[in-house]
């Protein structure tokens, strides 16, 4: 019995096998079967040749138009040139010292011809390229013939991704021959879901992708298959959630009159219905004894840092530790202020009424001196801080926790598997810790179901009470030079009203002349394409020697020290009322989470169009954080009709970060989207698209969950416990590769 996961060179042969493998990566009959037509020839069908590109490998489906060969004036022996058509352009085919050529390639023939596009004297041109030619009027010899005449029989023709050793049709021969050859396909979609859901078997979709008559047959084979490769991702996702839930966790119930109730009493605003529903569904969780898993998303300035630290209090109350995760420095130093200030004098242990209430909270960051780290460290291991905010230090072997019951990792797509594991390892070793992560980046729903897929969620969609509005104007600073010096008189005119404004750059730029890499602010921008992207520090000079003279700017970006950017933040926050105060910040992407300054009320971002659309808005929800109204103004070269540009004008026109989300899936890459979830070294989707297959993925879902409830070791479909051992084996694999 021949399986697919039998090696290929026992289905199709040893030299084959070695090829495919070498050129492809293909090692299995089900790497073949797997490896799909990017695309179909229908027969008579001309492909268009002006969309090659130069170094691409293709193959392309032609007619041979005219073929000559002539004798090489500065060497032996002869030229064949062969031009083929696809009825619009043209492309030539070059042959030395082979005039027999001239036999196979007539004029009138059509074929798929395979090869590296090369450019000679400005044209494109395949050298020595391979090719299969179609019959014609009954012809069958030449090169592939049998091949070509079954082939030409059926009405679509697979176009396989292919490589310079390897052509399309090779991979098709190999196909066939290992559909032959392979004679049993367990499937890992169990018959009844199968039926439910009108799918087709494994055997047959790899027939209908593979040896298609029509289309419908494509249609149908790749449905069947685009949905085993949810349904057997949203399994992983929903063992993995159903064993989360299974482990012991300590209980951390609120205590009646403890630090919640103290905090609530003293907050100087009143929380929001949506804060409210998600604090309670976070503090019945906490009081269970096993495990929450949970992300909380939410619009910048949605308050999700208050309903984390009411739940922080939740587990101090009970006896535990808490510790905050944060990326960067400039985040953690800005949540143990944030959070120092909001718990006022329940910062420090303290007695009230007779009862011992207050806890108290440490920051734990890299730079930090050692005799800083030391007490922080003494603080976290005696149990005496309750609360810890730090960086990837808190990761390190020496910082060990008295009882740590609780985790939040902010911006938690910051933070790779293996980090997040040496944290929640730091629990006591016979139970897990509670964990929360937390993201301002709004996550489409097909999103959260593929790459979140093992954490409950939770939405914080409520702005709250008096956060002031954002207006947000692209900026065109080819097409309106006078826009741009506007941008900056703008913010002279808000320095002199007491605020401040932000300048963000795509990068830092200690490199090569200002003159040469900015040009003046004031004149038209250079619109050559080859110009770097505005850097953080030649902006700094610029603005200083420029249409920013009067006012005090700085710079802060991620080469800085600790202290540095300390000292930076602090004077930023003092703002104009203080001699050495900060009144316009010029920086990186540093400042795009966590940076909270309510007196800044504009926000400038130079090369706009170098953002993404979700960091733009984390980008714009700095300002606005007080009493006054925010501006953000996106500075941009791209031209009016560029894509680019359009990006900028929908950032521009709305502040639902829900809506940009979805706007943002559709613009990036499937595979800057699946990231998390591809962390395999072969990734497991191939055909599934989270930009376009939402129902399909929900559905899958919906199946996956309630298989695993009811089956949770999926005795009852073998091929799909094998699938999803293969898949968390490969994850545990990089894991470790990793690490």
């Amino acid at each position: 019995m021949t399986t697919p996961d039998a090696p290929l060179s026992r289905v199709i042969g040893g030299t084959t096998a070695k090829a495919l493998e070498k050129s492809l990566g293909l090692v299995s009959a089900d790497d073949l079967f797997r490896h799909y037509p990017r695309r179909y020839a229908e027969r008579g069908e001309l492909t268009d040749l002006s969309s090659l590109a130069i170094d691409q490998y293709v193959t392309v489906m032609a007619e041979v138009k005219s073929v000559t060969t002539r004798q090489m004036a500065a060497r032996r022996g002869s030229l064949t040139e062969v031009v083929i058509s696809d009825g619009h352009g043209t492309l030539k085919l070059t042959f030395f010292k082979q005039p027999y050529r001239e036999r196979d390639l007539r004029p009138g023939r059509r074929g798929l011809f395979s090869g590296k596009v090369g450019s000679y004297r400005g044209a494109r041109q395949l050298t020595h390229p391979d090719y299969l030619l179609l019959p014609d009027d009954g012809d069958s010899e030449g090169p592939g013939a049998d091949d070509a005449v079954e082939a030409f029989a059926k009405t679509l023709i697979p176009v396989y991704p292919a490589s310079g050793k390897v052509t399309s049709w090779m991979v098709g021969r190999a196909v066939s021959l290992a559909l032959h050859n392979v004679d049993e396909y367990p499937d890992p979609l169990p018959a009844d879901i199968r039926l439910a859901e009108g799918l087709v078997g494994l055997r047959e979709a790899y027939e209908l992708v593979h040896r298609p008559a029509t289309r419908d047959d494509v249609a149908v084979g790749v449905k069947r298959l685009r949905w085993e490769e949810a349904f057997v991702l949203q399994t992983v996702l929903a063992k993995r959630s159903a064993a989360a839930r299974a482990m012991p966790a300590v209980a951390r119930r609120r205590v009646d009159g403890g630090l919640v109730a103290a905090f609530d009493r003293q907050l100087p605003f009143t929380l929001t219905d949506g804060q409210i529903g998600v604090g309670q569904t976070l503090a019945e969780e906490l009081a269970r004894e096993h495990p929450m898993h949970r992300l909380l998303q939410g619009e910048v300035g949605s308050g999700k840092t208050v309903v984390a630290l009411r739940a922080m209090l939740s587990v101090v109350d009970s006896g535990g530790q808490t510790a905050l995760l944060a990326p960067t420095e400039v985040l953690a130093q800005q949540h143990y202020q944030s959070i120092s200030a909001l718990l006022g004098p329940l910062a420090q242990r303290g007695r009230l009424g007779g009862n011992e209430v207050g806890t108290r909270v440490v920051v734990l960051t890299g730079s930090q001196s050692a005799a800083a780290r030391r007490a922080a460290m003494l603080d976290v291991v005696s149990g005496e801080a309750g609360i810890v905010v730090g960086t990837h230090a808190l990761l390190q072997d020496r910082v060990e926790f008295h009882d740590l019951g609780f985790i939040v990792i902010d911006e938690q797509h910051r933070f790779g598997v293996e980090q997040r594991a040496a944290l929640t390892a730091k629990a006591r070793s016979d139970v897990r810790p509670h964990v929360l992560v937390m993201t301002a980046t709004p996550i489409p729903r097909t999103v959260a179901m593929t790459v979140f897929g093992d954490l409950d969620i939770s939405t914080l969609s409520e702005m709250p009470v008096g956060r002031s509005p954002i207006a947000t104007h692209v900026v065109p600073a080819v097409e309106r030079p006078a826009y741009l010096q506007r941008t900056w008189e703008r913010i002279v005119e808000e320095v002199r009203n007491g605020r401040q404004a932000y300048v963000v750059c795509p990068r830092i730029g200690d490199e090569g002349s200002t003159d040469d890499v900015l040009g003046d602010f004031d004149d038209e921008p250079a619109t050559d394409d080859r110009r770097p992207p505005r850097s953080v520090l030649e902006t700094v000079i610029r603005l200083r020697e420029g249409p920013l003279s009067d006012v005090r700017v700085e710079a802060m970006h991620g080469r800085m020290t600790s202290d540095e950017k300390d000292d930076v933040m602090r004077r930023f926050h003092a703002g104009p009322s203080t001699p050495d105060g900060i009144e316009v910040l010029v920086s990186t992407t540093v400042v795009e989470v966590g940076v909270d300054v309510p007196n800044a009320t504009v926000m400038v971002v130079l090369d706009a169009e170098r953002f993404g659309v979700s960091q733009l808005h984390q980008l714009r929800g700095r300002v606005g954080r007080g009493s006054q109204p925010g501006l953000c103004l996106l500075v941009t070269d791209a031209p009016a009709e560029s894509a680019a540009r359009s990006r900028l004008e929908d950032v521009a026109s709305t502040l639902d970060g829900f809506a940009l989300s979805e706007l943002d899936l559709r613009s990036r890459r499937e595979g800057d989207v699946l990231g998390a979830v591809q962390s395999g070294r072969k990734s497991s989707l191939k055909l599934l698209s989270v930009l376009r297959d939402g129902d399909l993925i929900a559905a899958a879902r919906g199946r996956a969950i309630d298989l695993v409830a009811e089956d949770p070791g999926l005795s009852g479909c073998p091929p799909l416990r094998d699938r999803v051992a293969g898949l968390v084996e490969d994850e545990h694999a990089d894991f470790l590769e990793k690490s």
